[in-house]
């Protein structure tokens, strides 16, 4: 299984992640109720932020992973934790199936931060996912991430976890 990533093009894209965004099981990514519309103007939104980029995963070369990378210091988590040179931001949404692989999205997360590794200038990867997203918890513990501490954003309380090139190569050795 080969992943790769490319920019997710917004006008382009938004009729592919419109049904992945809004399926039930992306509760967490709230936008269960978004239109088509929406999912265009918020991705056209991020297309304009420089510090905030989105990309569609290829899995064998057919869409499956939407993975988001932003500056923790200058969009979600301002001023809820101490930034440090190198900090980078991440979400990842696996495509819904009806037909689940077993080990699937750990090799997703997996590939998701070794792209993000893969430029020089990351020293840590940063997340905030859902306290209530155990899933989450566990993919991300399994590719090194270390809890900090609970924090409250506006939309939700979450698990501030990170993760540092160190950690993540001990966490997944020559499973990249």
């Amino acid at each position: 299984m080969t992943i790769r990533f490319r920019p997710l093009e917004p006008l382009a894209d938004a009729e592919l992640i419109h049904p992945w965004v809004t399926h039930p099981k992306a509760a967490f990514w709230m936008m269960q109720d978004a239109k088509l519309e929406d999912v265009e103007r918020e991705y056209m939104a991020f297309a304009a932020n420089p510090h905030h980029q989105a990309f569609i995963g290829l899995v064998d070369d057919e869409p499956a992973v939407l993975m988001e990378r932003y500056d923790p210091s200058r969009l979600e988590l301002v001023g809820l934790y101490e930034p440090q040179p190198g900090d980078v931001g991440m979400h990842f949404l696996v495509a819904p199936t009806d037909t689940p692989v077993h080990g699937f999205t750990r090799k997703v997360i997996t590939a998701v931060m070794t792209e993000l590794f893969d430029d020089p200038a990351t020293a840590r990867v940063v997340v905030e996912p859902d306290v209530r997203n155990s899933a989450v918890h566990a993919l991300n513990e399994a590719v090194g991430f270390v809890p900090e501490r609970e924090i409250q954003k506006p939309e939700k309380k979450a698990l501030l976890s990170f993760c540092t090139r160190a950690q993540f190569e001990a966490a997944v050795g020559g499973a990249r």
